[in-house]
């Protein structure tokens, strides 16, 4: 039986959005109104409520903050060109939520709270969607341990919340890349496919050591030999050689199953690209440089969305590329825009209207 839980609303007063402008937000500083918050206590789900957006008081002995058992999501709403709200793509963010909640022993969250409380939360603060090209509303659910113990064990208790940040682009210009062959993101048998916040945290020196050097993020490898390519700092990372499109498989579970990725590669077929999802080494990628078949590099993520790759460097090896003559990821783009604009029949059902 489907449990149904009764989520109570307490509103602000008056909105900050009236002293703030949406239009070309930094990504991750500015939050809305309200938040949703739930418990998880004795074995179920507890306390679901929308309430103004407000520090949280914790303990020293939190066992998150020792331990580490946190996850969170990224999913975004858009406002189309007659102003209707919709989510992109909610349900699989909810299905590899849990995912990683199991991964981290940690207890799924349902769908009357994770879909149905974003959907209220974001109805209550829906004026601070941007209806501007490329901006959008950023969602945030995030669950940690919250027994305020020190001991290596799963926690009793978690807590539950939805934040949401109105933003603009993310990377504003095509990236420089750095292929990473000390540090490892991933190992198969390890968490990389979940999205555990201590996947983030590993990766921050390696990605700072690269940005010291003038490059944005690093292209991951695989822990044994640094060849196979794994994903591209917060995305996946797709490479079209000759007329096809190519980007890593799922397989070994070292990288993240990103909605986004999974939109692009439906959409390409739909636009008549063979696309593999197959191991790609990075002496494969330099041989297709050095023959003129490597087209084009680009990464995908929910915070990034489409974000062009104009040079990539191994070793020694830079791999330049003039973006402005491409063709296969600005159509991704267009078409991803078109269909969350109302532009485009959503011929997948990727939008949940709020």
């Amino acid at each position: 039986m489907v449990e149904t839980f009764n989520i109570s609303v307490s509103k602000v007063a008056s909105s900050r959005l009236k002293n703030l402008s949406l239009e070309n937000l930094p990504f991750g500083k500015h939050f809305t109104d309200h938040m949703l918050e739930a418990d998880y206590e004795n074995g179920e789900w507890t306390n679901v409520s929308i309430k103004p957006y407000q520090n949280l008081s914790l303990a020293p002995s939190l066992a998150a903050i020792h331990y580490g058992q946190a996850i969170f999501e990224g999913i975004k709403a858009y406002k189309n060109a007659n102003g209707e709200a919709n989510i992109f793509r909610p349900y699989d963010n909810f299905k590899r939520f849990n995912k990683s909640a199991a991964r981290l022993e940690m207890p799924a969250v349902p769908e009357e709270i994770f879909i149905e409380g974003m959907r209220q939360l974001i109805e209550i603060d829906k004026d601070w969607i941007p209806a501007i090209k490329d901006h959008s509303l950023y969602i945030r659910p995030f669950m940690f341990s919250s027994d305020e113990l020190i001991g290596v064990k799963p926690s009793d208790k978690y807590k539950f919340m939805i934040i949401l940040s109105p933003t603009g682009p993310y990377y504003a210009a095509p990236m420089k890349i750095y292929v990473e062959e000390r540090f490892t993101r991933a190992a198969p048998g390890g968490v990389g496919f979940a999205k555990a916040a201590g996947n983030y945290g590993g990766a921050m020196h390696a990605t700072a050591e690269a940005r010291k050097k003038g490059y944005d993020q690093v292209l991951w490898t695989d822990a044994f030999e640094h060849k196979v390519i794994q994903e591209c700092g917060t995305m996946n990372v797709f490479f079209i050689i000759g007329n096809t499109v190519v980007t890593p498989d799922l397989s070994t579970e070292t990288i993240l199953a990103g909605v986004t990725r999974d939109s692009a590669i439906t959409v390409f077929k739909d636009l008549g690209y063979n696309v593999e999802e197959r191991q790609i080494t990075i002496d494969e990628v330099i041989a297709a440089y050095d023959n003129g078949t490597l087209k084009e590099v680009f990464g995908t993520g929910t915070a990034a969305t489409i974000s062009m790759i104009r040079e990539l460097t191994y070793k020694d090896k830079v791999m330049s590329f003039d973006t402005t003559t491409w063709k296969g990821s600005p159509a991704l783009k267009a078409r991803l825009d078109a269909i969350r604009d109302g532009q485009y029949p959503d011929t997948h059902n990727w939008l949940f209207k709020i």
